[in-house]
């Protein structure tokens, strides 16, 4: 299981001050997904083309099977996330929520836009996360399981055969 973290911040990038929100991320997975995995940590700058061949890299040449983006969602003209995804996604998942993130697809990967504060971070992964283990299921992507203390993973019983 390959899962990469993707800050996404002009200011950080730059080193003008410390990035929180993915070693947030990375601290929330340790917490909760009991599966082994790989995290591929980057930082990037804020821009539509940026967010674009980031995505696209980490899809396509390194396969990871989830990614979780943070920042770049707001309405500041260098945010470029939101404006970045239809050029990267084969397919959206729009009914995954609206919970200032979105979730999408390309390939086998799962995409997942969070925003840039920790805390809120922490909120959206909470209110969602049940549910990625079995979106990979569906994609074909490699198998997740999450430490039912924290957050029981959500997959569908199998059909009865009476």
């Amino acid at each position: 299981m390959r899962i990469a973290v993707v800050t996404i911040s002009d200011r950080a990038r730059r080193g003008q001050y410390e990035d929180l929100s993915g070693p947030a991320v990375e601290a929330w997975l340790r917490e909760t997904v009991v599966t082994p995995f790989e995290i591929v940590g980057r930082v990037i700058p804020d821009g539509v083309s940026a967010v674009r061949d980031t995505l696209l890299a980490l899809c396509d040449e390194l396969h990871a099977d989830l990614i979780l983006t943070t920042g770049g969602t707001g309405q500041a003209l260098r945010d470029g996330t939101p404006e970045a995804m239809p050029a990267v996604v084969t397919r959206a998942l729009p009914g995954f929520g609206e919970q200032r993130r979105r979730a999408s697809t390309r390939g086998k990967t799962l995409i997942i836009n969070l925003p840039g504060k920790p805390g809120s971070i922490r909120f959206s992964l909470d209110a969602i996360f049940a549910t990625v283990p079995y979106c990979l299921d569906l994609i074909g992507a490699g198998w997740m399981d999450t430490d039912p203390a924290r957050i029981r993973a959500f997959r569908p019983s199998p059909p009865s055969s009476n």
